[in-house]
């Protein structure tokens, strides 16, 4: 019988949080880049460029770093305020 340790399951768990959070970074950057610079300054939020480039940035770090650190995390932190707050609001903007 084989017994399969603990750590078998957080790698698997740690590599399942990294692919998600992989995933949410480059959905948020594919999304800053799919509106016009205007929208950002319609919306009243930061332009174009820094949110392209903030989570261009926290992309490559991502793929750079472990997943697991304070300079990913604020990253991902910027990436959910952008899904969270931005988006929604470019979004609103498109539709009127």
């Amino acid at each position: 019988m084989r017994v399969i340790s603990v750590f078998t399951y957080e790698s698997l768990a740690m590599l399942v949080v990294e692919f998600v959070l992989l995933a949410v970074k480059i959905f948020a950057f594919v999304s800053a880049l799919m509106f016009k610079p205007d929208a950002y300054v319609a919306a009243g939020k930061a332009t174009k460029p820094a949110w392209a480039v903030g989570l261009g940035v926290g992309l490559a770090v991502q793929l750079v770093l472990s997943p697991i650190n304070i300079i990913n995390i604020a990253f991902t932190i910027a990436a959910f305020v952008y899904l969270a707050d931005v988006r929604p609001a470019l979004g609103s903007l498109r539709r009127r």
